[in-house]
């Protein structure tokens, strides 16, 4: 079983970036590929970013065409966190992100694939 707990979400104007941190707890951390998704008021939940598993130091990622250029995903086995750097951020990146762990390989974009999700975290983006 793992937990993750998703933290540094808020209100930010368009332009600024926000950080957001999701710390995990239980099994081996380095056994999961990490996602990150958003779900937009009456919308479905979407792919923002995948980072592969392993101890590294190298890791691959994966980000949706929406956020590429932007978002930068990282992870620290150690401290079992990882990291979504969000920066210019747009009134429609406006969602709650979801932090996901995944056992297979690879990075992953549908929800199907990942095994372990935490609550939460609200992103807003003013105008």
């Amino acid at each position: 079983q793992v937990q993750l707990v998703e933290s540094g979400g808020g209100l930010v104007q368009a332009g600024g970036s926000l950080r957001l941190s999701c710390v995990a707890s239980g099994r081996t951390f380095s056994n999961y590929a990490m996602g990150w998704f958003r779900q937009a008021p009456g919308q479905e939940r979407e792919f923002v970013a995948g980072i592969t598993r392993g101890s590294g130091p190298t890791y691959y990622s994966n980000y949706s065409d929406s956020v590429k250029g932007r978002f930068t995903i990282s992870r620290d086995n150690a401290k079992k966190t990882v990291t979504l750097q969000m920066n210019s951020l747009k009134p429609e990146d406006t969602a709650v992100y979801f932090c996901a762990a995944d056992m297979s390989a690879g990075i992953h974009t549908t929800q199907t694939n990942y095994d372990y999700w935490g609550q939460g975290t609200q992103v807003t983006v003013s105008s």
